[in-house]
């Protein structure tokens, strides 16, 4: 697309955009003279949907009302509201509705993923993750190998760039997979990338490890909401994702999880049981001896927390009405013209390190700083520009297409020109 560098004409692009109407249902955080921020990390913490109170008061009004009698008689009864989330999270995910839930937090997710899904033997025991995968998710699998009996640091194969390279090529997984596919059990990948913002072939993924007998998962936090991951047609075994960032549901709120519909009805998959991934149709009889439910509500333990529910209730339903194809071509454009931007500031002291292909990164571009100075973000979030840092020198901007416009693009960008002008 032939851009153009000017006001005028990011203020032309959002008068075409379809979907500019968006902005208008977020509250936009303003500084003490009232005027908004130019706000680029929704890939950390969504904004908070103008509809969100009303829905949380709705579950508030009811247990004032209620009181116990709400999980039946509440507008949106508590008892089965897990289930209002379902359809709508599996099409932002690309999955069947008996492939998905929501519960619990993303690291709590993955653990109890990888009681079902890593099964280690005296031989095949490794797991692979990215190099710079999240810390989390670090964390989450040398625990996993240490309860296991198993050398954390022996047992973890990390997926590297090459050297004088920040992105990760298919083919050296490939690599690892041919020499080493014998002692992997597991493969836990980042769909996206938190620091490079690169958006990995998940269905390439799936089709490596299941070659060499692995089970392969995926951490979605930097993708869902954002890129349209297909987990479905991918073929990976399971999945797991935050809704705070992209799904704009609050800080802290709750996680999503993937179970692919092959592993749907096996009763004999190893997990944690609970009494809500006991039958409902006898749940309360408290005698039953347990009787898994099918799919990714198989998964579940405790029963919901309600207002959490609600505030992602909220989102969905802002999410269900746009579609993620709309929002992808947005996000495809607005990113798009990100890019060029920065680009034309011609500075050799930023660069973007995130795959110029738009078919292999989301929204997010993420932009190296020569000699790891922080205190060009610093000096950005002064202007009430607000990115993120990421050590050891990466800022990480999102516009994102529900509420960024291309007027904040532009203008972030010119804040960007100046400060390095000065520096």
């Amino acid at each position: 697309m032939n851009y153009q560098n000017s006001l005028q004409y990011a203020q032309q692009l959002d008068s075409e955009d379809p979907l500019s109407h968006l902005r208008q249902e977020f509250h936009i955080p303003k500084d003490q003279e009232g005027n908004e921020w130019l706000y680029f990390t929704g890939n950390s913490l969504g904004l908070q949907p103008k509809a969100t109170q009303g829905y949380i008061q709705q579950e508030l009004d009811d247990w004032a009302n209620y009181g116990v009698e709400g999980h039946f008689e509440a507008k949106n009864p508590w008892m089965p509201y897990h289930e209002f989330l379902t359809e709508n999270m599996a099409n932002i995910v690309g999955a069947k509705p008996i492939e998905v839930v929501v519960m619990n937090t993303l690291t709590t997710n993955l653990h109890l993923l990888m009681v079902s899904f890593y099964q280690p033997t005296k031989t095949k025991y490794k797991i692979v993750i990215e190099s710079d995968a999240f810390p989390s998710d670090r964390y989450a699998v040398q625990s996993q190998l240490d309860f296991h009996g198993f050398d954390s640091e022996e047992g973890l194969i990390e997926w590297k760039p090459r050297e004088g390279e920040e992105l990760l090529r298919i083919e050296d997984l490939e690599a690892i997979l041919d020499k080493q596919g014998d002692e992997i059990a597991l493969l836990l990948i980042g769909g996206v990338n938190y620091y490079t913002g690169q958006y990995l072939d998940i269905k390439k993924i799936a089709e490596l490890g299941h070659a060499n007998g692995c089970m392969v998962g995926i951490d979605l936090a930097h993708g869902a909401g954002n890129i349209q991951p297909n987990l479905h047609e991918s073929g990976v075994d399971f999945a797991a994702w935050c809704t705070y960032k992209y799904l704009n549901s609050g800080p802290g709120s709750l996680s999503g999880l993937f179970v692919h519909e092959k592993h749907a009805h096996n009763k004999k998959l190893p997990r944690f049981s609970g009494w809500w991934n006991h039958n409902k149709e006898t749940r309360f009889n408290m005698r039953q001896s347990f009787d898994v439910m099918p799919g990714a509500e198989g998964w579940q333990l405790s029963n919901p927390p309600i207002l959490s529910m609600a505030a992602i209730k909220a989102s969905l339903d802002l999410f269900a009405k746009v579609g993620m194809d709309a929002l992808t071509e947005k996000s495809t454009k607005l990113t798009g013209y990100f890019e060029y931007l920065i680009d034309q500031i011609g500075s050799d002291h930023i660069k973007i390190i995130t795959p110029a292909n738009p078919k292999e990164r989301g929204c997010q571009l993420s932009v190296q700083v020569k000699n790891a100075d922080k205190s060009l973000h610093q000096k950005l979030t002064e202007k009430n520009v607000i990115t993120d840092w990421r050590e050891p020198d990466v800022i990480r901007c999102a516009p994102v297409p529900l509420y960024n416009s291309f007027e904040d693009v532009y203008k972030m960008v010119e804040i960007l020109r100046n400060l390095l002008s000065d520096a």
